[in-house]
């Protein structure tokens, strides 16, 4: 039923691509802490070759993706079909949080349509590629985009974000360390 790949060739590509939402899974090293799985979209995927991906990392309530990667590394991103034939696409690998200070940062962020205030770039070595069937993945037809993150970001402007991040994204739930501030090191 499922295959493994070497790299993203040009079907997987075209699969991916063609998804609007894609769900990324990391955890704390050792048996304590919690696991996170969180939705993305947002037209925020990119692939950088054959076995590179990234993704735009909007300000959320939380910030676990980037302490556990931090701590780890570890990540795997899910892609499912909605529509069309069924198919889920797991890509496990080492994760990168690149932030706005970061001196990649701006020529990953050139790669992605334009949004206001991104909290980072996750970047993804990929360590495995492997697809399996989605038969049990119900169909769901896109209707667009939520507009609510962007209009947060809006009444709040660059200061109120910022804040909020430094309030909320300093730490993960379990206390391991997240967002940084150049001023604050």
């Amino acid at each position: 039923m499922g295959k493994l790949y070497p790299h993203l060739d040009d079907a997987l590509r075209a699969f991916i691509e063609a998804q609007r939402v894609f769900f990324v899974a990391t955890a704390p090293s050792g048996d304590a802490g919690h696991v996170n799985l969180s939705p993305k979209g947002l037209d925020g995927l990119r692939i950088l070759g054959p076995t590179t991906i990234a993704y735009l990392d909007y300000t959320g309530s939380g910030a676990e993706t980037i302490a556990h990667l931090r701590e780890n590394g570890r990540i795997v991103v899910m892609l499912c079909a909605f529509e069309g034939a069924p198919k889920i696409l797991r890509l496990y690998g080492r994760g990168t949080v690149v932030e706005p200070t970061d001196a990649e940062f701006a020529t990953l962020r050139a790669r992605f349509p334009a949004a206001p205030l991104i909290r980072s770039i996750i970047r993804v070595e990929l360590e495995r590629i492997a697809d399996s069937c989605g038969y049990g993945v119900p169909r769901h037809r896109y209707e667009g985009e939520r507009p609510q993150l962007f209009e947060w970001i809006e009444r709040k402007g660059d200061d109120g974000v910022v804040a909020y991040q430094r309030e909320h994204n300093r730490r993960s739930i379990d206390g391991l360390p997240a967002l940084r501030w150049p001023d604050e090191e």
